[in-house]
């Protein structure tokens, strides 16, 4: 399954790149971090929260949408 995966702030410091499609065997969420944690070692480091097609998700969460972002914390005000 080929999944279109963007990147905000902090994120985009470890993988270079804002969007990148990325080729996931599985069916979860958990596998597609798997994937993203091979790639660029650096990002287990980092917190973030994951968006599926604009809701955020678990890493349990079924893999089903062709877009994922890979938000940093944010503060509001």
């Amino acid at each position: 399954m080929h999944i279109t995966v963007k990147y905000f702030g902090q994120i985009v410091e470890v993988t270079n790149t804002q969007e990148e499609t990325i080729e996931v065997v599985g069916s979860h969420i958990s596998d597609l971090v798997g994937v993203l944690n091979s790639k660029y070692d650096q990002l287990e480091k980092k917190d973030f929260q994951i968006a599926q097609n604009q809701e955020l998700v678990s890493l349990e969460t079924e893999l089903i949408g062709l877009e994922i972002a890979l938000l940093p914390p944010f503060a509001g005000g």
